[in-house]
């Protein structure tokens, strides 16, 4: 091993007990913001604070941890406690928690690390509540546009800055948070594969290559709000079946692609059964490991939406709500990750990740890698999400293998 041992089954019982504090019988309930996702970040410094370290917040709300060590600039571990509505116990939580677990086995060992290692709790990874993934990531790495942004509105109606402002963030200073690059060499993250390749394969652990890009985009129609039952058929104009329609192509669209494509939300207005909907909108989530492809992808979406506007006498508009290109990791970083993973597992596979997570947004300013834990049934974002704790055992001593590897680099 490349530092000291790290005690994989008292980090399960972090996660365990993150679980009792903000879980139930409906899964997590971590959304970014709110009441249980303050919880967990409390329980986080809770941590913190029984190794000696006192976190501290930047302008964009991401929580940072500092371990000193003989050198800088740092290496960065973590990931981010929050989660979509109904979520799992292990998605991003995993990653914090096994990073806890690194900076804990040295303060126990006595011994001061190679390099100074730097924990991250990323804000907002899941942009469950605005539609905006990677909010603290993309403030550090430079991509976050407050005024870009500042339109964007949860559920209930509330704005992105007033919910912020709640929590002690200024939405248009988010990007002095981008500081926080200057003490960092490197990023690694722990992650559960949230998808089938592992399980079917028989691996437990493996490196991650990379991720796809995504283009995450809000269609708007608009016809004429008008009696269900006595406005003919032919003389409607129902935006709710130009949204149908719209629906109805979007799988097509991925899998002629080699991609993903996703309707995610529709909403209907007024939303009664009696009224002909006047006004709907659609968002959809298209993801290619291939930049060209997931450019094409977008295109014909754009085409049939002013399609089926047309068709049902509908006005479209189209909105993006975020977008990122196909990233591909640091190729010295997957190596040693593919080497830890050898070392715990006997496992030498590498995979591009089809999820979106915050290294592939730090990566555009750091080299930045990767691990995943196999998961169960590849369900996530289910309260029914799950990993072995034989799985995550070796998942956590894998990162800790690799994050003794990458300390070491000059």
């Amino acid at each position: 091993m490349s530092g000291p041992s790290i005690d994989g089954r008292r980090v399960i019982a972090d996660l365990r007990e993150l679980e009792r504090r903000t879980g139930g019988p409906d899964g997590a309930r971590r959304v970014c913001w709110g009441p249980e996702w303050l919880e967990a970040r409390s329980f986080l410094e809770q941590l913190l604070g029984e190794i000696g370290l006192t976190p501290e917040a930047d302008e964009a709300g991401n929580l940072w941890a500092y371990l000193e060590g003989e050198r800088e600039p740092a290496l960065c571990v973590g990931s981010h406690l929050d989660s979509v509505p109904e979520g799992g116990w292990l998605d991003g939580a995993l990653g914090v928690m096994a990073a806890v677990g690194v900076l804990r086995s040295w303060v126990e060992s006595g011994e001061q690390p190679p390099r100074t290692l730097a924990l991250v709790d990323w804000a907002d990874e899941e942009g469950a509540r605005f539609g905006r993934s990677l909010f603290g990531s993309s403030a550090v790495s430079g991509t976050l546009v407050p005024d870009e942004v500042a339109s964007l509105r949860d559920a209930e109606g509330r704005g992105i800055a007033e919910v912020l402002a709640d929590c002690g963030v200024q939405l248009q200073k988010a990007p002095l948070a981008a500081s926080r690059l200057d003490r960092l060499s490197a990023l690694l993250e722990l992650h559960i594969e949230q998808g089938p390749v592992l399980e079917s394969e028989g691996i437990p652990i493996a490196a991650v290559s990379g991720t796809v890009g995504i283009e995450r985009w809000r269609f708007r129609f608009e016809g004429r709000a008008s009696h269900a039952g006595t406005t003919p058929m032919n003389a409607r104009r129902d935006a709710g079946r130009a949204a149908a329609g719209l629906a109805m192509v979007i799988g097509a669209v991925g899998e002629t692609r080699s991609g993903v494509a996703t309707v995610g939300s529709l909403v209907l207005e007024p939303g009664v059964p009696t009224v002909v909907p006047g006004k709907a909108e659609v968002v959809v989530d298209l993801r290619n490991a291939d930049a060209e492809a997931l450019h094409k992808m977008l295109a014909e979406v754009k085409v049939a939406s002013e399609g089926v506007a047309g068709d049902n006498g509908c006005e479209s508009s189209a909105e993006l709500v975020w977008q990122i290109e196909p990233a591909d990791f640091d190729a010295e970083l997957v190596a040693m990750a593919r080497e830890s993973c050898t070392e715990v597992a006997g496992s030498d596979r590498a995979l591009v990740s089809g999820a979106l997570h915050d290294a592939a947004e730090i990566g555009r300013k750091l080299p930045a890698a990767m691990l995943f834990a196999r998961s169960i049934g590849g369900i996530s974002h289910s309260p029914e999400e799950d990993s072995s704790e034989q799985d995550l055992e070796l998942a956590i001593r894998a990162y800790a293998a690799l994050a003794g590897r990458a300390m070491r680099c000059a």
